[in-house]
Order: C-alpha cells, then sequence, then structure tokens
C-alpha cells in the first residue's frame, strides 16, 4: 500500500509536467518565434537554459529535505488557479505576451504546490528571470523616439569635438554624406540584453541590496551612453571613410564592441557598490 501511494506521488508531478507543456505549447512556439525574428529580443532563447542551470545549481547547493517536497503547500493553489484563469483568457485573446507572463506565474505556482514554499523560494528568481525572455509589443515602438534623441545627443557631442555636422530631425548631414538615424541606432537590443545581464550578475553577487538594485539601475543610462558613443564614433567614420564604408562595415560590429565596453565598465562599479564576491548558494 506504501508502495503504491508513493508511485502515485512521484508520477502526479511528471503527469502535471507533461499537462504543462501541452497547454503552454502555443505560447513556446511564439516565444520561438520572436526569438528568430525580432532582433531586440534574439537574446532571449539563452534565458530559459539560464534559468534551469540557476534553479539546479540552487537546488544542488542547499537541497530541499524529502519531507518539504512529500509535503507541498496547499497555498501555492492559489497562484496556480488564478495564473491558470489568466493564460487561459489572455490564449483565448491571443495577447501571447501576457500569457507567457501568466504561464511564468503559472510556474511559480506549480514549484509552491508540489515542492512547497521552501523551494519557490529558493527558486524565485530564476523563475522569474524568465521574464527577460518576453518580448514586450511597444518596444518597436520606443525606437523611434529613443534613436532620434540618440542622434541629438551623438549629434552635441561630435560638434562639440569640432565635426562639422548638421542634425534635422534623423537626418544628419555631413560635408562629405548624408546619414539617417534609424530605428537601429536607437540601442533597444543592447539596453534590453545589458538591463539582463546585468540582473543575472545582482543575483550572483554578494553585496547590500541596495547595491545590487543600483547595479541594475544603473545598467540603463550606461547602455544608453554607450549607444551615444557608438553613434558619435559612426560620424566619425563616415566623415573620415564615408557612408558605405560607416554602415556596410563599421556599423556591423560597432554595437558588439561598444555592448562589451560598458559591460566591462560594470566591473568596477561592482566593487563601489560593495557587490565583490560570488554568492556560494547560487553558483
Amino acid at each position: 500500500m506504501v508502495k503504491s501511494w508513493r508511485s502515485t506521488n512521484a508520477l502526479l508531478p511528471l503527469l502535471v509536467a507533461l499537462f504543462f507543456l501541452v497547454l503552454t505549447l502555443p505560447v513556446w512556439r511564439w516565444l520561438w518565434g520572436e526569438w528568430w525574428s525580432n532582433e531586440y529580443y534574439s537574446h532571449g532563447i539563452l534565458i530559459p537554459a539560464i534559468s534551469l542551470f540557476l534553479a539546479w545549481r540552487r537546488l544542488k547547493n542547499e537541497p530541499p529535505t524529502a519531507w518539504s517536497l512529500d509535503q507541498g503547500d496547499s497555498k501555492g493553489m492559489i497562484l496556480l488557479v488564478s495564473s491558470l484563469a489568466l493564460y487561459l483568457y489572455f490564449m483565448f485573446d491571443r495577447a501571447y505576451f501576457l500569457a507567457a507572463f501568466a504561464m511564468i506565474a503559472l510556474i511559480a505556482g506549480l514549484v509552491w504546490t508540489f515542492a512547497g514554499a521552501t523551494v519557490a523560494r529558493q527558486l524565485a528568481f530564476p523563475i522569474g528571470y524568465l521574464a527577460f525572455m518576453v518580448p514586450l509589443p511597444f518596444t518597436e515602438q520606443a525606437t523611434l523616439p529613443l534613436a532620434q534623441w540618440t542622434g541629438l545627443c551623438s549629434g552635441a557631442l561630435v560638434q562639440f569635438l569640432g565635426l562639422d555636422v548638421t542634425i534635422v530631425g534623423s537626418q544628419v548631414t555631413l560635408p562629405n554624406a548624408d546619414l539617417v538615424i534609424g530605428a537601429q541606432c536607437s540601442g533597444v537590443n543592447s539596453l534590453i540584453a545589458l538591463l539582463a545581464l546585468t540582473t543575472l550578475l545582482a543575483y550572483l553577487l554578494d553585496g547590500p541590496w541596495w547595491g545590487r538594485i543600483a547595479l541594475v539601475l544603473l545598467s540603463i543610462p550606461l547602455a544608453m551612453l554607450g549607444n551615444i558613443l557608438r553613434v558619435s564614433s559612426l560620424m566619425f567614420v563616415a566623415r573620415q571613410f564615408g557612408a558605405e564604408a560607416a554602415f556596410n562595415y563599421y556599423h556591423d560590429y560597432s554595437g558588439l564592441v561598444f555592448f562589451f565596453m560598458v559591460f566591462l565598465l560594470m566591473i568596477p562599479l561592482t566593487r563601489l557598490l560593495q557587490c565583490k564576491t560570488v554568492r556560494p548558494e547560487v553558483l
């Protein structure tokens, strides 16, 4: 009798996991398509793997007791049922990005219900980190005004440095070339990727809570600054070597170069914010 109960108790999570995968398959298919077609969220394909790795390391370093896993927590049913209802509602309305967030909450509800509150607290960050894989619909709308603002700041910088340039709206006029500051110059992709990266870094590092929050918040102005410097350097390259060299060669790799430069700048900031060592329980 005891053996039969244990077999049923072990089989239930597997059946729930299978049901979850079948239920959420449309959202995963939508996410997969977005990761390959949306240039602002190409990093999204890495997020589930990172979250799984973080969850595995946390449970390996602080394994839950068998008793807590057998007990579970009925309080998790509140989150489980409410997130399931929201997921079905958003799917019916074909609001895939909202359904994706409801799916993340559903994962948290499943863990809380079947594994208990202790495991749910341990996996709170790995589960919440999945939010960075979900493309937001208003991202595209923010690119153009952000690109124009970047163009104005970059133009003011190069003018201060002595470059003869005229900027009207998104049009940039150099003595030897005419450029257009488009959505690709907004830096939104670098901003989102850097925000995801610094959030992960803040989780891995040990330090005061205010220091880790400041590290994440500082990634936003630093990403914007890096993009302004990149667009400014693009204007200098166009002035010296022409628009074709600037856009066909320099433009393609300069984004990665300035992204890593900004990320390297975060390293001394971690020491300034007293986030110096890695948390042993999470890695």
